[in-house]
């Protein structure tokens, strides 16, 4: 079996959600069956020297692509298009309803299709009227000409159950257990105080609400800093705007963040926060709890796929609610927390998804 994989920046080291996963999920399913073979469409601007490590099992093709906000994504999957109607797989898996778009292509071509449903993207901010219709177009197609229809998040499963809920199925995002480190060079490299700060993780995109996090610890002076660790996808200008409601100066950006650096991060936070306004099923609320963060996360559906209790919750988009929340979480002074992953696996999820690869 060979598995073309479009609707992905790529990995190694490309930051983002999708990517992560699809790094995960990918190794994971050649691992448990070496004679599949995974075929990864990647966009050439967005590869790091991180991009050159190799897994087995798994091939790169390296594509052109824009960096144009709205319409690399589609630019970029008419290539993958055209190179599979030359090089056929034996069935292409996409990621996300963007991309979705071309499903009705592949199907014409005789080609099993497997949606991954990661997010409602045209709820985020960043897109203008046209963007926002071409993913709305994207979803609508994507649902209806895909064989499965694989969702990360249960509850935007539940709200597509009437055009896919046949065809649908729940497989959650995954984490591998990971153990705190005690080294602390990434941290002294950005003057960054072990134990002292609150943490953030995400891409600087207006849909994890950084600005109102930003505002939020300038009301709490038992924060000393606020860490995040991301980078912007574009332009500055939402960087800026986070950095305008910073008056108290406790930010400290470290970019995008990979692997040993990152979990130095995790290991010594006093605090993760997730302020996200929109999220398909955030995959860094997952690494935190891998290293027993106490948290705080916005009330959004996607946070309520784990159990938290509710004082750690925020109003999505209200500065003050988040000030309330991380000031109960601060005083709770919980160093660790010991939470159930035991649905987050890699190898089950894996395992899961490989079934329905063969099943098709």
């Amino acid at each position: 079996m060979t598995i073309a994989v479009i609707g992905t920046r790529g990995f190694p080291g490309v930051q983002g959600g999708v990517e992560m996963h699809s790094q995960w999920l990918y190794t994971h399913i050649t691992r448990l069956d070496p004679s599949i073979k995974v075929r990864v469409y990647r966009r050439r601007p967005y590869l790091t020297e991180q991009s050159t490590t190799t897994f087995p099992g798994i091939e790169y093709v390296d594509l052109p692509s824009t960096r144009i906000k709205g319409f690399e994504a589609m630019f970029h999957t008419l290539l993958c298009v055209l190179h599979i109607l030359v090089h056929r797989p034996t069935m292409v898996h996409v990621h996300n309803i963007g991309p979705g778009l071309f499903t009705p292509l592949l199907r014409l071509m005789r080609l099993p299709v497997v949606l991954t449903y990661h997010s409602p993207n045209y709820e985020h901010s960043k897109w203008n009227a046209f963007s926002r219709f071409m993913l709305r177009l994207g979803e609508w197609l994507s649902l209806r000409c895909s064989n499965r229809v694989i969702f990360v998040n249960k509850f935007q499963m539940e709200k597509c159950a009437s055009v896919a809920g046949h065809k649908s199925t729940y497989i959650p995002n995954g984490i591998e257990a990971a153990t705190p480190v005690t080294e602390t060079s990434f941290l002294e490299r950005h003057g960054i105080v072990p134990g002292q700060y609150v943490l953030a993780v995400g891409r600087l995109t207006p849909e994890k609400g950084f600005e109102y996090l930003a505002e939020a610890v300038n009301h709490l002076p038992q924060v000393k800093q606020l860490v995040i660790a991301g980078a912007a996808d574009h332009d500055r200008a939402y960087l800026n705007r986070v950095l305008a409601r910073d008056i108290e100066h406790k930010i400290v950006l470290t970019g995008f963040t990979l692997t040993h650096d990152l979990s130095q991060l995790y290991s010594h936070a006093r605090l993760f926060v997730l302020s996200s306004v929109n999220e398909g099923f955030p995959l860094v609320m997952l690494e935190a709890m891998n290293y027993g963060l106490p948290m705080v996360v916005t009330a959004i559906p996607a946070t309520h796929l784990v159990t938290l209790p509710d004082a750690n919750r925020a109003v999505p988009a209200s500065a003050s609610s988040l000030t309330d929340a991380i000031e109960r979480a601060l005083a709770n002074d919980a160093k660790r927390v010991r939470y159930d992953l035991s649905a987050f696996d890699w190898d089950t999820i894996a395992r899961q998804t490989l079934r329905l690869f063969t099943e098709i």
